[in-house]
C-alpha cells in the first residue's frame, strides 16, 4: 500500500518532532516495530535537536520531510551537496508506517533533488551488517563502491554493541 505524501524541505519548527521520529525509527523498543531498527547494534540515541540544527547549517544541506494526508510526520531524508555528488543519509520512516512505500517515495524525491541540481550521482553509507537494508538499496539501483569507512566513535551517534563499519553505496543519476 503506497501512501500519499507531501514531501518538502524541513520546517525548522519541526526539528523537535523530527528528532523524536528519527530516534523512534532507529533505536529503542519502538524501533523494533519496523525493519530498519539499529537497536540490537547500537545503544543511545540516533540524533538530537542540536545535531539536526548543525547538519542544516552546512552549506548545501537539506532535510526533506514526508507528511501523510493527515499532516503527520512520516519520514525524512538528509541530503548534502558535495563536490561531485549528493550525500544521502538518515533515510527514516516511522516504524508504524514502514512497508507502505514511504521510504521509496523519499528515495525518489532525493534522486529527483540530485537530478534537479544536476548532480550525476548519490553516495550513501550503510552499516555493513544491515544486510536487508543494503539489499533494499541494491534493488533501488545502488551499488557497492567497494569502499568502507570507520564507524564514528562519537557516543552522540550511538554506542556500538559490536564492531561496525560503513560500506559506501552509489547510484549514478545519468
Amino acid at each position: 500500500m503506497t501512501s500519499t505524501l507531501n514531501i518538502a524541505p524541513l520546517d525548522r519548527n519541526n526539528i523537535p518532532e523530527l528528532a523524536r521520529l528519527i530516534n523512534s525509527a532507529y533505536r529503542g523498543e519502538s524501533s523494533k516495530k519496523g525493519w530498519t531498527t539499529e537497536a540490537d547494534l547500537l545503544g543511545g540515541m540516533r540524533t538530537n535537536e542540536t545535531y539536526l540544527n548543525e547538519l542544516l547549517q552546512k552549506p548545501g544541506a537539506t532535510i526533506l520531510t514526508a507528511k501523510d494526508a493527515k499532516g503527520q510526520l512520516a519520514g525524512c531524508v538528509y541530503l548534502q551537496q558535495e563536490t561531485n555528488h549528493i550525500y544521502l543519509g538518515m533515510l527514516t520512516v516511522a516504524p508504524d508506517k514502514q512497508a507502505r512505500g514511504i521510504g521509496s517515495q523519499l528515495l525518489q524525491a532525493a534522486e529527483n533533488y540530485a537530478i534537479d541540481l544536476e548532480y550525476g550521482s548519490i553516495i550513501m553509507t550503510v552499516i555493513d551488517v544491515r544486510f536487508e537494508l543494503i539489499e533494499w538499496y541494491k534493488r533501488k539501483g545502488y551499488q557497492s563502491t567497494g569502499d568502507t569507512k570507520p564507524f564514528p566513535t562519537d557516543p552522540d551517534f550511538g554506542i556500538p554493541k559490536q564492531p561496525l563499519q560503513f560500506i559506501v553505496l552509489k547510484k549514478n543519476m545519468q
